[in-house]
C-alpha cells in the first residue's frame, strides 16, 4: 500500500479532529490535577498517569474504527511484540507527550499521533490545548500551525549562533551502573555551551519532544538533540519538521539516515540551505562527547 497525498490529507484531518475536539479537552481539563495519582514507569522522573492510558484508549478506539487495517503503536500499550516497524502504515501515538508538565500544570504537554509508511513519518498532528498550538502536516501537503502554513523564516544556520533544545530525560544514571548515556549528555551540554567549545548561544527546554521538534519546525529554535526518547515522541514532529524543510539525523555522529525509533535524534531547522544544514550537523557532532546508546524494553 502506497498512501496518496489526498489520502495522507484525509488522515490529517482525522487526526487533528481527534486532537481537538476528543483529547484536548480532557488534557487541558486534568493538568495539574494528578499530582498524586501517579505510578513510576522505570524510574520516579519517568512518570504515567490513568489520564495517559484514558487518552490512549480514545485514540486508539477512534483509529481502530477509521483504519481498520492500520497498524498501531501506543506509549501506554506497547510491548516487545511492537519492537519492528513494519512496511505497513502503523500509526504511532503519545496521548501526553511531556507527562511531568502535565502533572504540574506547566502548560508544554501535548498529545502527540503520528502515522509511517515504510518506516517513514508522513503524518503528524500535534495539539497543545493549554497554548491553543496544534501543529499538524502530512507528505507533500505543508506543515500548518493553527490552519494557517507555517515555514520558518529564511536565515543562517550556524552552530556559534544557534539556540538548541536540550533536555535532561528520565534516565539519569551515572556511570557506576555501567550506563554512560547520563555522563555523555552531561559532557556534550558543556561542550556545546562552553565558550571553549561551540560556545551556542544557549539552551531550551519545552520539556516534551513533541513540542521540542514543533518549536525547530517553527524556526524557533535552530536544532533539538536527544537520546533517550522514543519513537512515539518524536514521529508526529518529524513529519511537521520535514515539511517546514528541516532534516533529522541520527544523535550520534555520521548518522545521516535514521529508522524512527532510534531513540537518538538531531532536529535542525529549515529557512536554511541543505548544505548549511549538514555543516551544522557535522560541527554539532564534533561535540557530542562519546556514543550514546539506548535499547528498547518489552
Amino acid at each position: 500500500m502506497v498512501l496518496s497525498k489526498q489520502e495522507l490529507k484525509n488522515i490529517e484531518t482525522v487526526l487533528v479532529e481527534l486532537a481537538t475536539k476528543e483529547v484536548g479537552p480532557v488534557l487541558k481539563e486534568n493538568a495539574g490535577k494528578m499530582f498524586d495519582s501517579f505510578d513510576d514507569k522505570a524510574n520516579q522522573v519517568d512518570l504515567v498517569t490513568a489520564i495517559d492510558k484514558q487518552i490512549e484508549q480514545t485514540i486508539l478506539k477512534r483509529l481502530k474504527a477509521e483504519y481498520p487495517d492500520f497498524h498501531f503503536i501506543g506509549e501506554e500499550s506497547y510491548t516487545s511484540a511492537d519492537r519492528e516497524i513494519s512496511d505497513a502504515p502503523t500509526f504511532i501515538v503519545d496521548p501526553i507527550d511531556g507527562t511531568t508538565n502535565f502533572i504540574h500544570g506547566y502548560p508544554y504537554s501535548c498529545t502527540s499521533m503520528g502515522l509511517v509508511e515504510k518506516g517513514v513519518p508522513v503524518v503528524g498532528v500535534v495539539y497543545n490545548p493549554h497554548l491553543n498550538q496544534l501543529y499538524h502536516a502530512s507528505q507533500g501537503n505543508g506543515a500548518f500551525l493553527n490552519g494557517e502554513p507555517l515555514k520558518p523564516v529564511e536565515r543562517p544556520l550556524g552552530l556559534q549562533r544557534s539556540i538548541i533544545a536540550l533536555e535532561s530525560g528520565s534516565e539519569r544514571s551515572s556511570g557506576s551502573s555501567g550506563d554512560d548515556n547520563f555522563d555523555i549528555k552531561q559532557a556534550t551540554y558543556r561542550s556545546l555551551l562552553s565558550d571553549q567549545g561551540g560556545y551556542i548561544h544557549g539552551s531550551r527546554s519545552c520539556g516534551s519532544a513533541a513540542m521540542n521538534m514543533c518549536m525547530v519546525a517553527s524556526g524557533y529554535l535552530d536544532a533539538y538533540w536527544e537520546g533517550g526518547c522514543w519513537a512515539w515522541d518524536v514521529c508526529a514532529g518529524w513529519c511537521i519538521l520535514t515539511e517546514t524543510g528541516g532534516k533529522v539525523v541520527g544523535g550520534n555522529a555520521n548518522e545521516w539516515k535514521i529508522p524512527v525509533d532510534e531513540r537518538c535524534y538531531l532536529a535542525v531547522r529549515g529557512g536554511a540551505s541543505e548544505s548549511s544544514q549538514d555543516k551544522f550537523i557535522e560541527e554539532f557532532w564534533s561535540h557530542v562527547a562519546g556514543k550514546l546508546k539506548y535499547f528498547w524494553q518489552g
